[in-house]
């Protein structure tokens, strides 16, 4: 099964905010189609794009409310079957974003179960409370109790995000019945593959919150849940997509049970992705924080994780950025003096790691944060409700709009900047743009990039391109060195006679190395003439036969 996806790349769509097509301001798969010839030319082989199906966009449509019909800001069910046709006719495999977890109030499911009907109650997680009070004190994902109470039945349902997305019930037949018609659906249009949303949090404890603390964060209570591998063997044998490219996004997972969600023989899924890399900026574990990256921990997360899954046969999927995560340059790079080299330095990094790697729109061209300055810029309901919480503990609004300014979501869902003319070329809308174009567009775009040589997105080009040429990058095993220098992260590759050895600088200073010894072809990278001193930011990747 890795045959089909370990040597490929692949490049995520946040709809809203790719391309505009007709002038209302807003993504749409026309403006995907209209884009498929770039995409090919990255050289990736698979596009994730995010949910476009019905939905009320409480959550930018992670809040489904018919998985079998487009929403009508998108497009039509004949321009999607149209983007999978010629997509195909391009090389090009479309992976679909399942939203398995829960779905929308608004769903027929949910409203059915509202009208009292005990057959669509039992989909979802509804209990009693206690005096008027929820059964737990657990606070959901985004901030506030994880249950809503319905008067009308006079019982709490349950939901690990917002309380328009209510927790689907995995233990009901009917229910993983009715998510597999979903999964055939989509596979008989074409689908070349799953991305499924928050797939470790599906099953819940065990005497659902009698046996559990009555307060805490509710995803730490429903992570990796004592059914949650049976449900996911079961879903990918009744749906025939074991072969197909699957990718399972675990919350506050941990390593043994991404190893059990990947490895081959156990029937599951192609791999995961998992977050820890991206919290080495958490002071003591809390988001909402600023504090620069942890480089030490950063090491050690990726070391662990690429090395044990490696030895028990797991697959990582590789990235940095996403629609939920702020740019990469703006985070672990420099926006201002390195801003070209720190972009290539993380890219090269992650590229040429263990595993499939994803390119989140943008990334490939160095977007940054968009350092909005007023709240009424922000349109995630994460970030505004945070923002209210952060207040309510005494922060100041400068200080929670520094806060927004470093890790809310909407960094990385401002539209991709294709030009420096109107609407970064994102659209021809003269009423703007749903969220805001940061200024950056006007040095940062695919236009200024396209034909240079030197560019961001000429590099990325190069990087994909490697792991089709180099059978050690997506074949071979891997291992961290010691360079004796924190700032200096080294990893070899090895297939055969060949070494591959991977030097990255994550500092803004020069800095030496130790400990390294490696001669060969240079295959990429930043090069400054040695590798036992290193420039800011350089990266530098060399093979040895």
């Amino acid at each position: 099964m890795q045959d089909i996806f370990k040597n490929n790349s692949a490049y995520q769509i946040y709809v809203k905010s790719f391309c505009d097509s007709n002038g209302d301001g807003i993504g749409d798969i026309n403006g995907i189609r209209s884009k498929l010839d770039y995409i090919k030319s990255l050289g990736v082989k698979y596009i994730w794009v995010t949910p476009f199906f019905c939905s009320p966009m409480n959550d930018n449509g992670y809040d489904v409310s018919d998985y079998r019909n487009v929403n009508p800001m998108f497009g039509t069910m004949q321009d999607c079957e149209k983007m999978i046709s010629e997509a195909d006719s391009l090389g090009l495999g479309f992976l679909f974003d399942m939203v398995f977890n829960h779905t929308s109030t608004e769903h027929e499911w949910f409203k059915k179960a509202l009208d009292g009907d005990p057959v669509y109650q039992d989909y979802y997680l509804f209990r009693d409370g206690k005096e008027g009070h929820p059964p737990t004190e657990w606070v959901s994902s985004f901030g506030t109790n994880s249950w809503e109470y319905v008067p009308e039945l006079g019982k709490f349902y349950f939901h690990l995000f917002d309380k328009s997305q209510a927790d689907l019930n995995w233990n009901n037949p009917r229910v993983r019945a009715e998510l597999k018609d979903i999964v055939k659906f989509w596979k008989d249009k074409g689908v070349k593959g799953f991305r499924f949303d928050v797939l470790n949090l599906i099953s819940k404890p065990d005497n659902f919150f009698a046996d559990t603390p009555k307060s805490g964060r509710a995803v730490s209570f429903c992570k990796d849940g004592p059914k949650v591998h049976e449900f996911i063997r079961e879903l990918v044998r009744d749906t025939g997509i074991s072969e197909m490219f699957t990718v399972g996004e675990m919350a506050s997972t941990d390593i043994e049970n991404c190893i059990r969600y990947t490895r081959p023989e156990n029937h599951e899924l192609s791999m995961t992705f998992s977050f820890h890399h991206l919290k080495a900026d958490y002071k003591d574990g809390d988001k909402w924080s600023l504090m620069k990256p942890d480089l030490s921990k950063l090491h050690d997360i990726f070391s662990s994780w690429q090395e044990e899954m490696y030895s028990n046969g797991g697959w990582n999927a590789l990235f940095w950025c996403n629609h939920d995560q702020p740019r990469i340059v703006s985070r672990m790079g420099n926006e201002g003096t390195y801003w070209k080299e720190s972009a290539k330095m993380l890219a090269t990094f992650i590229h040429l790691l263990r595993g499939t790697p994803y390119v989140y729109q943008g990334e490939e061209i160095g977007m940054t944060n968009p350092h909005f300055t007023g709240i009424s810029q922000y349109k995630d309901v994460e970030s505004l409700n945070y923002y209210e919480i952060m207040l309510s503990r005494g922060m100041t609004e400068e200080e929670a709009l520094a806060v927004l300014d470093s890790k809310s979501r909407d960094n990385g869902r401002t539209p991709m900047q294709w030009t420096s003319g109107k609407n970064a070329g994102f659209s021809d809308s003269d009423g703007g743009t749903w969220i805001g174009i940061p200024e950056s567009y006007k040095k940062i775009n695919v236009e200024a990039q396209e034909n240079d040589p030197d560019s961001i997105l000429n590099y990325y080009r190069q990087l994909i391109k490697l792991r089709f040429d180099y059978p050690v990058i997506s074949d071979g095993s891997v291992k961290f060195l010691d360079t004796g220098n924190s700032n200096i992260f080294a990893y070899e590759r090895r297939l055969k006679s060949q070494r591959l050895v991977v030097l990255c600088n994550f500092s803004g200073n020069e800095e030496k190395i130790s400990n390294i010894d490696v001669k060969g072809e240079i295959l990429i990278g930043n090069y400054s003439g040695s590798h036992k001193i290193m420039q800011p930011f350089e990266a530098l990747a060399i093979l040895e036969k």
